[in-house]
């Protein structure tokens, strides 16, 4: 202040207070938006995370039920082998164990009867959860998509911080939006 009480204020000294009172507004909204970006993409993160674990269920589940498919249909084969001697035995002898054993071929016949829906259900089963793990894991790749973008995003938003260009700014709304498009076809399945 001058002696008499007034002052003036030079350029700088009035773009200081301006700035003190105002903030950087350009840095605020890229901080504000980074914000939002990082919000979004972790919970992107969790739904792919999320994907990735039903697709690893269902690629298990198609495992057990394969593995049991196979032990049912090793079960109908060794009704089948019996049913075979049985069949054999029966052509070489005769009377009382020519009788048992056709009763026995009967029996092992019926039996794979039973065995054979069993085993065809558990390999449909596994076909089913195996279709299920690879929509999921399709679905899982969207997210990991629309994350990738959403990093992107985030890292053009801090260099346009750093280069304070507003076409930067705009490229990041850009692939941050993408990223969002992405996401959205994973919520529908696509």
């Amino acid at each position: 202040m001058s002696e008499d009480g007034f002052h003036v204020h030079g350029v700088h000294e009035h773009e200081i207070e301006h700035q003190a009172h105002t903030g950087d507004v350009f840095a605020s909204r890229i901080a504000v938006m980074t914000a939002i970006l990082a919000s979004v993409g972790a919970i992107f993160s969790f739904q792919g995370g999320a994907e990735q674990n039903d697709a690893l269920i269902y690629k298990n589940d198609a495992a057990i039920r394969r593995t049991e498919a196979s032990d049912q249909w090793n079960f109908y084969q060794a009704k089948s082998a019996k049913q075979n001697l049985a069949e054999f035995a029966a052509t070489l002898t005769t009377g009382d164990a020519q009788a048992a054993y056709r009763k026995e071929a009967v029996r092992y016949q019926t039996e794979k009867a039973a065995i054979e829906p069993q085993a065809k259900a558990l390999e449909q089963a596994s076909a089913e959860s195996e279709r299920k793990s690879e929509a999921a894991l399709h679905t899982h790749h969207r997210w990991a998509q629309a994350m990738t973008l959403i990093q992107v995003a985030i890292s053009l938003a801090a260099i346009t911080l750093l280069a304070r260009k507003r076409w930067m700014q705009y490229a990041a709304y850009a692939v941050g939006a993408g990223g969002v498009a992405i996401a959205a076809l994973a919520m529908l399945h696509f």
